[in-house]
């Protein structure tokens, strides 16, 4: 039987990354910002896929099942991100 967990009401991890793009700007100190939504999904990617990896005890059929990918997808994916 699995498990299905649920973020509460609010959306946490869209709270996470606005919190994060808030400090982003704060911290431009006048530098105008570019490639903002590239760098977003480059680290929310690779955090997930961390994460997700973490919890399946490295196995990667298993982390693309969780993550919705098919395991070459996600093989792809941890080359780019250089995540063994």
């Amino acid at each position: 039987m699995r498990k299905t967990v649920r973020i509460n009401g609010a959306n946490e991890i869209g709270k996470s990354v606005e919190k994060s793009l808030d400090e982003y700007f704060r911290t431009l100190d006048g530098e105008p910002p570019h490639g903002i939504y590239d760098m977003v999904i480059t680290h929310v990617e690779r955090a997930v896929i961390e994460s997700v990896l973490t919890r399946a005890n490295g196995n990667q059929t298993q982390a693309a099942d969780m993550l919705g990918m098919n395991r070459n997808t996600l093989r792809t994916k941890l080359a780019k991100y250089g995540i063994r």
